[in-house]
């Protein structure tokens, strides 16, 4: 025989209803608070801040799904990379992402993931979440020359020395989040194969634990950093050691936010790197985020056909190391060409690259965050500008600028998330 508590079965129901309605409502509103605030700019149109993607074929599905997964059971690995040009190299706009996704989910702060010393190397800028010292000389290759004198591995970019005394310092300046390291793979080679790197901590000097000539790697487990660390290079006058990549791992499960960037990259310049897919493996991404293309639209000859092929190129090298890796194609950005002393025009070829990132996004399963028209479309640049939030060339952005983007991407990127795994 049923208890009778004095309750009705419409008032249990109705309580249920509150209840449920109660909890969706919170997670409702846990996702929107999830999303940065940013200023609306009348020139802008914010209102287009989306993935755009087909649910029912994009490879973002699944990987929402994993990332989702990853966040409510605290257990799994995510790696995302952002690779590019100058916009990425700055850093500026990847670490506001990295940072925005590891404050959202706090206790998923994994690896800080791929690094190089930019600023060994003279007049070449670093991102601003980690500082570099040197001591010694230190040559520079891009993949962007015409010639290299060193191959190159996945960052692209590379420095040399000879110098008998030469050191790099790394120290990570962002306070705010806590990467822990326990083993460094130090991505280089020396010519003649007589110099071992060395890694200094507190004084402690770590050799390798494994090394691979013929993939050019440098394995250290070292005792867990939080804050610096120091390369020592002992070389000679008959040989010369080059690094091409720094990459900081730990095994705690969570999120890697990899951003890679050279100054006037463009897609062919990463084509270039000889080490490219064997770097990557190490990476592994999940999700590439590309911000590559600013620069191959620069010229007055752009032929898409060529810009589209270059890109399935280098897809396919990317999906040789993970064939479920998901895509993000960034349109380029509005910009302006200089044609005479302080006289500026509009690139054209914005709009025309802009259909390519649509066309490849549909080829590859991927989406699209179509920054040239959320920023405003053709001209806008120069409203950015007046608005503090570009540069005086009218290609790069300001810190500020640099910030809103970065926001207003985690803004899109959690909103489809959210889309995904309702």
């Amino acid at each position: 025989m049923p208890i009778n508590v004095g309750i009705k079965n419409d008032d249990v129901m109705r309580r249920i209803v509150l209840m449920i309605s109660l909890l969706l409502g919170s997670w409702m509103m846990m996702a929107q608070n999830l999303q940065r605030p940013v200023d609306t700019l009348k020139f802008a149109h914010f209102e287009a801040d989306t993935l755009v993607f087909d649910t029912e074929t994009s490879l973002l599905v699944p990987f929402f799904h994993k990332f989702d997964s990853v966040v409510k059971t605290h257990n799994g690995h995510v790696s995302i990379l952002h690779i590019g040009g100058s916009h990425v190299q700055a850093g500026t706009m990847s670490h506001r992402i990295r940072k925005n996704l590891l404050n959202a989910y706090p206790g998923l702060t994994s690896s800080r993931g791929f690094i190089f010393p930019y600023s060994a190397a003279k007049k070449c800028n670093n991102p601003a979440d980690y500082s570099v010292k040197k001591k010694g000389s230190f040559t520079l290759v891009r993949n962007v020359y015409k010639t290299l004198d060193k191959p190159l591995g996945v960052g692209g970019i590379a420095v040399y020395t000879s110098d008998s005394l030469a050191e790099i310092k790394i120290k990570m300046n962002d306070k705010s989040l806590e990467f822990l390291t326990d083993r460094i793979t130090l991505f280089g080679f020396s010519d003649k194969g007589t110099v071992l790197p060395a890694i200094d901590i507190d004084s402690t000097e770590y050799l390798p634990i494994s090394i691979d000539t013929a993939l050019r790697r440098f394995v250290f487990e070292v005792p867990t950093i939080r804050d610096s660390f120091l390369i020592r290079l002992v070389c000679d006058t008959i040989d010369t050691f080059t690094i091409t990549g720094i990459l900081l791992e730990n095994n705690l499960p969570g999120i890697t936010f990899h951003s890679i960037g050279v100054n006037g990259a463009s897609v062919p310049s990463y084509l270039k790197c000889d080490y490219f897919e064997p770097d990557l493996e190490l990476i592994h991404p999940d999700l590439v985020i590309f911000g590559i293309g600013i620069n191959d639209a620069s010229t007055n000859q752009f032929d898409t056909t060529v810009f589209q092929n270059n890109y399935l190129q280098l897809i396919e090298e990317i999906k040789r190391v993970n064939p479920d890796c998901a895509f993000i194609f960034l349109t380029n950005n509005d910009s302006y060409k200089r044609v005479g002393r302080g006289k500026y025009v509009v690139n054209q070829n914005g709009t025309t690259a802009r259909k390519v990132f649509y066309n490849l996004a549909q080829l590859t399963n991927g989406a699209v965050w179509d920054q040239f028209y959320i920023m405003g479309g053709l001209r806008s640049m120069e409203k950015w500008r007046q608005a503090k939030l570009a540069q005086y060339d009218r290609v790069h952005f300001t810190v500020a600028g640099y910030n809103l983007i970065g926001d207003l991407f985690f803004n899109a990127f959690v909103h489809a998330k959210d889309k995904v795994c309702q």
